[in-house]
């Protein structure tokens, strides 16, 4: 069996995903010893073994929906969003010039990945539905490396997710050096899923009990307040835009 927490899970926070998964495991009274960390994420999210994890909105809807079980999503009580619910956070320099998106729309736009629901798909929906579109691009492979491509001045926007963006004002040094511009429309966030041989109902209760266990100091680094149910139709009602048509590597 395998489980991984490998969306949320910068340095800071291995710890405590460690003990939110141990806790987990309690519950279930089965599972690894050991959260997966050394593996590819598709591997992990198409795997038979997999019994725990936690994916994107847009891999789910693109790839995933028909091979895996929803088990839950949790609830980081992020504002303006539902529970359970985020949105992306569009950044820029802090001595950029500029006060709106358009001033930024045909700029250079970093982004994690293009599969990614907050760092390609929501921010290109947003600006379409502006009527902008972005110049060049700028592939990060993380939305850490996103936002520090812009303090660094090798982009000029990135798109990043909502939770991400809290931590990295927690927990990196650069973050003073960015500032928000936009933020996209709230969509269904990050779901726990599980094979389909797998016993949702059952995982869906230890995840429940395991953040109802979790210490006030490792509830506050994760930001969990909970676990919600949203369910499949809601993941794929949400539009998909174009891949990426230029790819520029960071150097």
């Amino acid at each position: 069996m395998i489980a991984m927490l490998g969306m949320y899970d910068m340095p800071a926070l291995q710890g405590a995903n460690d003990r939110f998964w141990q806790l987990i495991r309690a519950n279930l009274d089965y599972g690894p010893d050991q959260l997966t960390r050394n593996l590819d994420c598709w591997e992990i999210w198409q795997s038979p073994d997999l019994l725990f994890a936690q994916t994107c909105g847009m891999p789910y809807r693109t790839r995933l929906h028909d091979q895996v079980a929803l088990i839950g999503t949790p609830d980081y009580g992020l504002p303006d969003c539902p529970p359970g619910y985020y949105q992306s956070i569009l950044v820029v320099h802090t001595d950029a010039n500029g006060e709106t998106l358009a001033d930024f729309a045909a700029s250079t736009f970093a982004y994690n990945d293009s599969v990614s629901q907050s760092g390609w798909s929501g921010p290109m929906t947003h600006l379409r539905a502006a009527n902008l579109s972005c110049g060049s691009l700028l592939e990060t492979g993380g939305h850490a490396a996103s936002a520090q491509a812009v303090a660094e001045g090798k982009a000029d926007m990135a798109g990043l997710d909502a939770l991400t963006w809290m931590m990295l004002q927690e927990h990196a040094t650069f973050t003073d050096r960015l500032r928000v511009i936009a933020k996209t429309t709230p969509t269904p966030g990050l779901p726990y899923i599980t094979a389909k041989t797998q016993d949702t109902g059952k995982l869906s209760q230890a995840v429940h009990a395991a953040i109802d266990a979790l210490s006030p100091s490792d509830r506050d680094l994760l930001h969990l307040k909970g676990l919600v149910s949203i369910d499949a139709a809601s993941y794929l009602a949400i539009p998909t835009p174009p891949a990426p048509k230029q790819r520029i590597q960071v150097p």
